[in-house]
């Protein structure tokens, strides 16, 4: 007896950004964003960005790479398909006096021409595409040739990268799409960046997430932040219950404060990628 092949599951991806969107708009992802400012600084010391080149930021979220390399003098061109987003990083900008260009851009369809831009950049933002490939395609195409793409990346067995598994154990992501985390692993990346790099380089990094508590953290992450936030809307309230203890039990194996507070490491892989 034959045995049909299994036919791989293609994800409707219109669906699933327009819940995403909805996700992300519905929390202020600013609260939590502005804590990762230096990830978008160190970023922009490991591209050695010049004053003058053309900067794109993808999925840009409040803005962080952007800023980083506006205040070096870049020509920064900042996008996110969530317009709220991109309005807390106009806020930000203003506030520091940079010249930034904001633009509602979906990260799967880049509306700008072929090698556009000297340096392409996303920092815990692209990652969250469903359709990771056309995602990372896009990068690709609107990149110069020797031009460089800079990713900064939660891994997969890192806190956040744990929080995502701890979410899909309670609302299983849809079917086919491939986790955020995958981004954080090298043969991924490799995969998706390797046939088109000149040079590919991958440094595993940590940014420490400091919290006045336990609670506090769940407190911040269940109002802002999108995929805890859309997975406690999921729920009922006792599975909303269930919930809340895997996530502190999660942050008791990676906090390492003793006095009350919370101080868990969060590895990340920060990524460049010199273009052929």
């Amino acid at each position: 007896m034959s045995i049909a092949a299994v036919q791989p599951i293609t994800p409707d991806y219109t669906t699933i950004k327009t819940k995403q969107n909805a996700a992300w708009s519905s929390g202020d992802y600013a609260v939590v964003g502005t804590t990762l400012q230096i990830v978008g600084e160190s970023l922009v010391e490991a591209l050695d960005l010049r004053a003058g080149q053309k900067v794109l930021d993808v999925a840009a979220g409040n803005g962080n790479f952007t800023l980083a390399a506006a205040r070096q003098w870049a020509d920064v061109v900042s996008t996110d398909y969530v317009a709220a987003l991109l309005e807390r990083g106009q806020e930000r900008a203003a506030a520091d006096r940079l010249d930034v260009t904001y633009r509602v851009a979906d990260a799967e369809n880049l509306p700008f021409d072929n090698a556009a831009f000297d340096v392409v950049g996303s920092t815990f933002g692209v990652i969250f595409t469903p359709d990771q490939d056309a995602a990372a395609a896009e990068m690709l195409r609107v990149c110069k040739p020797g031009g460089k793409i800079g990713l900064a990346n939660w891994t997969p067995d890192g806190f956040i990268g744990q929080l995502f598994k701890t979410i899909g154990q309670h609302v299983p992501p849809p079917a086919g799409v491939q986790s955020p985390a995958l981004w954080g692993t090298e043969d991924h990346l490799d995969g998706m960046f390797g046939p088109h790099a000149v040079y590919l380089n991958i440094t595993r990094k940590t940014f420490t997430f400091r919290y006045r508590s336990p609670a506090h953290w769940l407190e911040i992450f269940r109002g802002y932040y999108g995929p805890v936030l859309k997975a406690f809307a999921a729920l009922q309230p006792a599975q909303q219950d269930a919930l809340t203890t895997d996530l502190l039990a999660l942050i008791e194996r990676f906090n390492v404060a003793t006095d009350g507070t919370m101080a868990a490491p969060a590895s990340y892989l920060e990524v460049v990628v010199t273009k052929r």
